[in-house]
């Protein structure tokens, strides 16, 4: 266990750094978009989660609404049920107690406990978690407090790190030609919709859509 955790904290500490500069992005972006400091920092250490933060934020600040922004974030986070199914059998405990510690799991760590048998190693599943945790928290401190400060965001490229993080999501997953197809499908289902649809609805068709593609 011990040793597993170190490794899990070694591994982690690379990830850590580039948690802190998306979510000090994410704070700054957050409170500039009408969240309160408090917020935007409970936002990240509840959720966790950058992409579905990103998106809940971005639908929200373009007027879309709560709603529509949570189901955002819901859809940005699907990946996580299918993962969670394949990490569950290398987690001890009733579904209480897998469920809590299915709570560790971000798309890094998730790839670093995985042992290629088909198992995880829970400990160094958790010990990777702990620095990207600290440094996602943090950087949203940081982020949400220095608003102010840093003023336009535009100035230093922030406005780019959100876009950017996206496209490197979406550039992963189009190796496959089927992916390829549905992410086309759903690029022209929320063009399509932008000049009708109110704000986020478009992106909110678009990803279920996508998942429903996905699921065929």
């Amino acid at each position: 266990m011990d040793e597993a955790f170190r490794r899990g904290l070694r591994l982690g500490l690379p990830f850590s750094l580039v948690a802190f500069l998306l979510s000090l992005s994410f704070g700054v972006l957050a409170v500039q978009a009408g969240f309160s400091p408090l917020q935007a920092i409970v936002m990240s250490a509840v959720v966790h989660a950058g992409s579905a933060q990103v998106a809940a934020v971005a639908i929200i600040a373009g007027g879309g609404g709560v709603v529509p922004g949570i189901a955002a974030g819901g859809l940005m986070n699907a990946r996580f049920l299918a993962m969670g199914i394949a990490l569950a059998p290398s987690l001890p405990g009733g579904p209480l107690s897998r469920g809590l510690q299915g709570q560790t799991v971000v798309d890094p760590s998730w790839v670093l406990a995985n042992r290629g048998d088909g198992t995880f190693d829970r400990w160094q599943l958790f010990g990777s978690t702990v620095p990207q945790y600290v440094g996602w928290v943090s950087g949203t401190v940081v982020g949400a407090f220095a608003g102010d400060v840093v003023g336009d965001t535009d100035r230093f490229g922030l406005d780019a790190v959100f876009p950017t993080f996206f496209l490197a999501l979406l550039l992963v997953e189009l190796r496959d030609p089927r992916t390829r197809r549905v992410a086309l499908a759903g690029a022209v289902i929320a063009l399509a919709l932008v000049p009708f649809a109110p704000p986020g609805i478009p992106i909110l068709v678009a990803g279920i859509a996508a998942l429903v593609g996905l699921r065929r």
